[in-house]
């Protein structure tokens, strides 16, 4: 084993030290060890997908005297709510994490999920439902920040755009699930109609035991140690990855003098948001809430759309899921690859813009009464394969684009403001529209969310970085890089 230079005299302090590790994570080609990774830590996206879809594709059951009889604008409210309990979640494990670490946080956030979204399936009122969505939302949005934060930390440089948008995208992987489920759960030929819904939430928290098993192979992030001091421990983990690859004829990896640090106070954070990255900070907020209304008002009260205005039942509302998921997901796997090549900017102004504009296009042909039911899911299909791509990449920018000490808490936070601006309101606006039964008001509501895509299109165009290719202590610097 390789043995690090703990210690350093002359002009620096006693407990500072050179380490070259970060630099050989990025070297290493993708192995069976990064698709371990994936699997264990972007499962928390498919977990999520199924969530939202499963809401979605219930609402004409939760809406039925057999569910819990709730109407529109309670159902948009609980959408509402889960995304509120995800901000609350996402900024007290986005603490932890960035303290305690990531490894620790990952068991924590997913047995949170587990809990709440078995109790979901024993709700009795709109209040319970309304309580364990809460608390359902908590323990993804506490995911988001450990596990996006892992996933970069130890991803490849020249791969990292990619990666990064293909586990925020196989959220729609979950979302198919979902869709699918829906149409066996819902079939009252195969289960009663007062318990299909119920039985839909337990099986996604039985599902998030896999979770747990699976995660027990993963380590803790080699970047985070060294921050903390724990050098010996991270030249144990990156030895045992090179070990796994087995790759000899690497290229030389390049040294950073590091002074460890227990932990960032808040006063650090604050500091590289308004002093160093101030520019940074307005480009995630922005990309975080605009794409987070279109996603959130959207796709949460699609279900409402397609029974309210094409007369779709409920048990067939999974069919018109399943191409909108497809499209989602497919957009960060095929577009992915040119976030590495022709560069973060120029990808995600495109991707915004052009989402912005076929939303526009949507609302116009919605309020006119020119397309049924199938020709609006294929236009939402068309649309969200660039916005899943750019809201895919918004996540993955507020991550690389801020310092290791902080980073589980900037993705927190941006999380939190960008979905608390764009994201809670959404749904509950949405809810409400729909529920005045007038497709000018609905109209309104598309043109809202087709300018916040063409708004965040624009700051990316103007603020965006050239994170492409560059390792993460390049695009920014370690607090305690000395």
């Amino acid at each position: 084993m390789r043995v690090p230079s703990l210690i350093c005299r002359g002009d620096f302090p006693l407990d500072a030290f050179l380490t070259d590790i970060p630099a050989r994570l990025d070297r290493l080609p993708w192995s069976r060890f990064h698709g371990l990774i994936l699997a264990a830590l972007g499962i928390t996206w498919i977990l999520d997908g199924l969530e939202v879809t499963i809401v979605g594709s219930l609402s004409g059951a939760l809406a039925s005297p057999e569910g819990l009889d709730l109407l529109p604008s309670e159902i948009g409210l609980t959408a509402s709510l889960y995304i509120a309990g995800a901000v609350v979640g996402a900024l007290i494990f986005g603490q932890l994490a960035d303290r305690y670490g990531r490894k620790k946080l990952f068991t924590v956030t997913v047995g949170v999920y587990l809990l709440a979204t078995i109790a979901t399936g024993f709700s009795w009122d709109f209040a319970s439902f309304a309580f364990f969505r809460i608390l359902t939302g908590a323990g993804i949005g506490g995911e988001y920040s450990a596990i996006n934060s892992a996933i970069q930390e130890f991803t490849p440089a020249r791969l990292r755009g990619r990666v990064d948008l293909f586990v925020n995208g196989s959220y729609w992987i979950g979302a198919a699930l979902g869709a699918l489920g829906s149409l066996v759960v819902l079939d009252p030929t195969l289960v009663p109609a007062a318990y299909g819904w119920r039985l839909a939430f337990i099986i996604g928290g039985v599902l998030a035991l896999t979770v747990i098993w699976l995660r027990r192979f993963v380590p803790e992030s080699p970047r985070w140690l060294l921050i903390h001091g724990r050098v010996e421990e991270a030249e144990a983990v990156i030895a045992e990855i090179e070990a796994r690859v087995q790759v000899k004829d690497l290229p030389p990896a390049t040294r950073i003098r590091l002074q460890p640090k227990d932990s960032a106070p808040l006063a650090d954070l604050v500091r590289v948001f308004f002093r160093d990255y101030p520019r940074r900070a307005v480009l995630g907020v922005s990309l975080m809430a605009t794409q987070a209304f279109c996603y959130n008002a959207i796709f949460f009260t699609y279900a409402l759309v397609l029974t309210d205005f094409y007369g779709v039942t409920a048990q067939s509302i999974g069919w018109f899921m399943l191409p909108f998921a497809a499209g989602n997901f497919l957009g960060p796997l095929l577009l992915g690859p040119w976030f590495d090549t022709l560069g973060r900017k120029r990808m995600i102004a495109a991707t915004y813009g052009l989402s912005g504009l076929l939303m526009a296009l949507t609302a116009a042909l919605f309020l006119q009464g020119r397309l049924g039911a199938a020709g609006q899911t294929a236009l939402w299909t068309l649309n969200f394969f660039f916005a899943s791509a750019g809201a895919s990449a918004a996540y993955l920018t507020v991550g690389e684009t801020f310092p290791l000490e902080v980073r589980a808490r900037a993705i927190a936070v941006f999380y939190a403001f960008g979905t608390a601006l764009g994201g809670i309101a959404g749904p509950a606006l949405f809810g409400v529209l729909i529920e005045s039964g007038a497709r000018i008001n609905i109209f309104y509501g598309y043109l809202l969310g087709a300018g916040l895509m063409l708004l965040g299109a624009l700051v990316e165009a103007v603020l965006g970085i050239a994170a492409e290719r560059r390792s993460l202590e390049d695009v920014a610097a370690p607090l305690s890089k000395i």
